[in-house]
């Protein structure tokens, strides 16, 4: 009979090794998918992870790793402190959605105006929107003990509500021919988040999500309130003992989760999107939860794996237009990253065992 056993300490071997035994298996698995719709597996994969790095077109496909990349680490940095608190926001889409909405709002209130002022200004204000909008379910947790889970998701679908109605009205472009969304803030020079080396992908947004991942690796290193984020997470009683007030630690968690993801979304909205439209949110919100645990919740580890996404990415849209692979099938590969990587983990803390049980 084979049988889990719970060890007497977690194995620190599994806990490393979990996230590359997660992305081998997503590989087997995800060839499995693709063979399944008739494509041949091994060139689906290197398609995937190959192409971009190596191929013919290498040279426009690296600099999107930044670009794609940056979005993920800068809203899993985030994430990654709530959640080693056991502080789960599930809503970090929608607060990259209020985020790109209150700083292109913020840009294109001054619009035609030319000042240098004007994108610092809109940084403030889109991490404020992500803010803001975290806070709804953090307040509501700490005053009457809701779920921060269940609200925080809840909130996704009312920002792309809001999302659709701010294309549709109040940012709706006047000289946009009647079609939804913003004005092309690619086009407006003090509101565009352009490249700061042209042809690298190096924007404020890259900058940003290496000043968040220092911040975070030294905040949990080096400072008492990360050591009040770990211990909460690992011995909540401990923690209470150690005089960390719970309601402070949630509300800082979850208001610096949905800052970040708030920057997030006005760097992608003043930079590779361009503008505000109802397919603006492409999900890296919810991606950026496969990149938190797959990089471990470490600041490292989550920068790893915010370029190990992106190149699912930049790979998935090459073999959607070459092999003819369906935009569900990338999805679900991607999905079945976070899938492995919990299924596998379980085994940090438990070992099969074969052999038959013992009578009490």
């Amino acid at each position: 009979m084979v049988r889990l056993e719970k060890r007497a300490q977690p194995s620190q071997t599994f806990a490393y090794l979990t996230p590359l035994l997660a992305v081998l298996a997503t590989f087997l698995f995800g060839g499995l998918l693709f063979a399944a719709l008739g494509k041949d597996p091994v060139q689906s994969i290197l398609t995937i992870f190959w192409e971009p790095l190596f191929g013919e077109f290498a040279f426009y496909y690296r600099p999107q790793l930044l670009i794609k990349g940056a979005p993920l680490v800068l809203i899993a940095i985030g994430l990654s402190l709530g959640f080693k608190a056991g502080i789960w926001n599930i809503g970090a889409e929608g607060q990259y959605i209020m985020g790109a909405l209150f700083g292109a709002g913020f840009g294109l209130a001054f619009y035609p105006a030319e000042s240098v002022l004007i994108f610092p200004g809109m940084m403030l204000a889109g991490a404020f929107g992500g803010w803001i909008w975290a806070m709804i379910p953090g307040i509501l947790k700490v005053r009457f003990g809701t779920n921060e889970i269940l609200v925080s998701l809840m909130l996704v679908y009312v920002a792309e509500q809001f999302l659709a109605s701010m294309s549709l009205g109040l940012l709706k472009n006047p000289e946009g021919f009647g079609f939804p969304g913003s004005r092309n803030l690619q086009q407006y020079d003090s509101a565009h988040n352009a490249e700061i080396i042209a042809g690298t992908g190096m924007h404020w947004g890259v900058v940003a999500a290496l000043i968040a991942v220092i911040f975070a690796y030294v905040l949990l290193a080096r400072h008492r309130l990360g050591f009040a984020v770990r211990v909460t997470g690992e011995a909540p009683r401990a923690a209470r003992f150690a005089g960390v007030n719970p309601g402070r630690l949630i509300l800082f968690c979850l208001g610096t989760s949905g800052l970040l993801a708030g920057l997030a979304g006005l760097f992608e909205v003043a930079g590779p999107a361009g503008q505000v439209s109802i397919d603006f949110n492409v999900g890296y919100g919810f991606t950026a939860i496969i990149v938190a645990f797959l990089g471990r919740l470490h600041p490292i580890g989550i920068v790893l794996a915010g370029l190990l996404m992106a190149l699912t990415y930049i790979g998935g849209d090459i073999a959607q237009s070459q092999l003819g692979l369906p935009a569900a099938a990338i999805q679900v590969f991607q999905g079945m990253l976070l899938f492995f990587l919990l299924a596998l983990d379980l085994f940090t803390n438990y070992r099969l065992r074969v052999g038959r049980v013992e009578a009490a």
